[in-house]
C-alpha cells in the first residue's frame, strides 16, 4: 500500500489514487466506470448543493420541496404517486413534502373526483407564483453551470446519461420508479 497524505488530495488526485489502488492492490478489472460514477455523483452532488444553497434555502425550501413543487407546476394537476415516480423520490417522501407544503399554502391536496381513495396534487395560486419567480433564478443558474459545455456537448451529455439512465434495464437495478 503507497503512502499518501489525505490532506494533499483533492477529488481528482483522489480518483487517480482510487483507480490504481483498486487495481493493483485488489485486482479490480472496472475502474474506469468507477471513475464515470464518481464523477457523475461529484457533478450532481455539487450542482445540487449549489442550486439548494444560492436558490431555495434562501426561500425556506429544500431541493426535494422544489423537485415535488416543478413536477406539480409543469405536470399537473398529478396523483402523488405519479408525482413521486416523476421526481425520482420515494412516495412516503412525497407525502410528507405535501403536508409541509399544503400548509405553506403551496399546493392543494384534493380528492380525486374519479377515485376516491386518491388525491390530486395542484398548485394554489401562491404556489404558481413562487414556481414562476424561484424557476426564473433557477433557470439562469443552470445556465451557468452547463455554459461551460457548448450546446452540442449539452445535447451529448444528455443523450449519454439517457443512455445510462435507460440501459439499466439490461441487469438487475434498484429504483424507486
Amino acid at each position: 500500500m503507497e503512502d499518501v497524505d489525505p490532506a494533499g488530495l483533492d477529488f481528482w488526485s483522489f480518483v487517480a489514487l482510487a483507480n490504481r489502488r483498486l487495481a493493483q492492490e485488489y485486482g479490480f478489472r472496472h475502474q474506469l466506470a468507477t471513475e464515470v460514477l464518481l464523477t457523475l455523483n461529484r457533478a450532481s452532488d455539487l450542482v445540487t448543493y449549489d442550486l439548494e444553497a444560492a436558490v431555495h434555502r434562501p426561500r425556506g425550501r429544500s431541493w426535494s420541496g422544489f423537485r415535488l413543487l416543478f413536477v406539480v407546476w409543469l405536470a399537473g394537476p398529478l396523483e402523488p404517486k405519479s408525482a413521486a415516480r416523476l421526481t425520482g423520490m420515494s412516495r412516503a417522501a412525497v407525502s410528507n413534502l405535501v403536508k409541509t407544503l399544503v400548509a405553506d399554502d403551496l399546493l392543494h391536496r384534493v380528492p380525486d373526483a374519479h377515485d376516491g381513495r386518491s388525491v390530486q396534487l395542484s398548485l394554489t395560486e401562491a404556489g404558481h407564483a413562487e414556481m414562476v419567480s424561484v424557476f426564473r433564478e433557477h433557470n439562469e443558474r443552470e445556465f451557468g453551470w452547463t455554459n461551460a459545455l457548448t450546446e452540442d456537448e449539452q445535447r451529448t451529455l444528455v443523450t449519454l446519461l439517457g443512455k445510462l439512465i435507460t440501459s439499466r434495464a439490461e441487469f438487475d437495478t434498484r429504483s424507486r420508479s
